[in-house]
């Protein structure tokens, strides 16, 4: 068996900030359709629902890759495969400055998620071979922190850059800073593998056939719609056509979910241990989500009041962590790492499913430039949110009355 290298201890830091800024520049590039809708529409004589669905094919490429960059990680290390899947963004953002055919950004889009998909799980592997068990829960934290920071700044400060250089000068600078990212990542990070120790295809097998696992994934992906439907694309023309805001404003207020979910993390895990139940935690949380964008719906907000609800929000997404963690305690010890990834996988590809039927409403309502035709579109969010609130309930439910027949 060939085992783990490590690297020194002063390079560690470096390998982890690397691995870091690698999951925040995933980040800008997810929420960068946001900021470029209207550019790219114009550009390409798109409508509503072939753009969904250019913003959404991310989702399939990114969930698709899941399995194989996780079998590639163990058997290469994060050296190759996270320089590799860096260059894959790249790539991805170059049918943007180029291409006359709306095929290829949509292809360009497949690419960039599935790339980006080594950027969480190198992230895993990475502080999980150079960290301590101990430092785990931490130094994760902190990485999500940082990347959270990147989706932050894909909104209010990149709209800002688009309107004074335009969205062809900002895509280039982040296909420039991509290939230095994975340039450095090269240099610097050092070769970290070990051999598998276990059959992949069993344990694919034993995940994917545990019930428990497949509700739980998808009633948690049911409730993603906050992040990878609203904060990741049609918030930023929701605001401008219903609420009327200006084009910084509605770029920037969609991020405060980010801000909110850089803290909702730790708080939700606080209140899981505290009342000592992870399904009632998420029940709150897609309680509040729901009424939070029934509120936004129905009521005039002021735009300090939507920053407040949106960080509310942002706090209650960090629900996906616990839906994860939940999962993994449904299977042995020996499949809780394969578990997670799996669960990841299913609940990031409800982010294509999101945008490709917001879209559509939006389109059978009038397009985007409709406010009411907006208005239809998200409200398919707080719908699913219910669905999912009430799947969670069912399985909590189901748990009880299990443990009361066990006694």
């Amino acid at each position: 068996m060939t085992q783990p290298q490590t690297p020194i201890r002063p390079l560690v830091w470096i390998v982890w900030l690397l691995a870091s800024i690698f999951y925040a520049y995933q980040y800008i590039l997810r929420v960068m359709p946001n900021i470029l809708l209207e550019d790219i529409m114009l550009q390409f004589r798109i409508d509503a629902v072939t753009f969904g669905q250019f913003s959404g094919v991310y989702y399939i490429g990114y969930s698709l890759m899941h399995l194989p960059i996780g079998i590639f990680l163990d058997r290469f290390g994060p050296k190759q495969v996270m320089t590799g899947c860096i260059l894959l963004t790249v790539l991805g953002l170059t049918p943007l400055i180029f291409a006359n055919h709306w095929a290829y950004p949509i292809a360009g889009r497949f690419v960039i998620g599935m790339g980006s998909s080594a950027a969480i799980l190198g992230l895993f592997k990475i502080i999980r071979m150079t960290f301590s068990e101990q430092l785990f829960p931490r130094m994760l934290s902190i990485s999500v922190m940082i990347g959270l920071l990147g989706a932050i700044y894909g909104g209010g400060p990149v709209g800002y850059l688009c309107e004074i250089l335009g969205y062809e000068k900002v895509v280039e600078f982040f296909a420039f800073a991509g290939l230095a990212l994975a340039a450095t990542t090269y240099w610097v990070v050092p070769k970290m593998s070990s051999a598998p120790q276990t059959s992949i295809r069993a344990d694919i097998k034993e995940v994917l056939t545990n019930k428990r696992v497949l509700l739980t994934c998808f009633f948690a992906g049911c409730m993603v719609g906050p992040l990878e439907g609203f904060a990741d694309v049609w918030g930023t023309a929701f605001l401008k056509q219903v609420y009327g805001f200006e084009g910084t404003l509605a770029a920037s207020l969609p991020s405060m979910i980010f801000v909110g979910m850089c803290f909702g993390s730790p708080f939700l895990s606080l209140i899981a241990d505290k009342c000592g139940s992870y399904q009632g935690t998420i029940i709150g949380a897609g309680l509040a989500m729901a009424l939070s964008f029934a509120l936004l719906l129905i009521f005039p907000l002021s735009a300090t009041a939507i920053s407040a609800n949106f960080i509310a929000v942002g706090v209650c997404c960090a629900y996906q962590i616990l839906a994860i963690y939940k999962a993994s305690t449904y299977v042995r010890e020996q499949v809780a790492g394969l578990t997670t990834a799996v669960a990841n996988m299913i609940i990031m590809i409800f982010g294509y499913a999101f945008h490709s039927i917001i879209g559509a409403v939006v389109n059978a309502f009038g397009g985007p430039g409709v406010p009411e035709a907006l208005s239809c579109g998200i409200a398919v969010i707080p719908v699913f949110l219910a669905i999912g609130t009430a799947g969670f309930t069912y399985l909590a439910l189901a748990q009880k009355m299990k443990e009361g027949f066990a006694t």
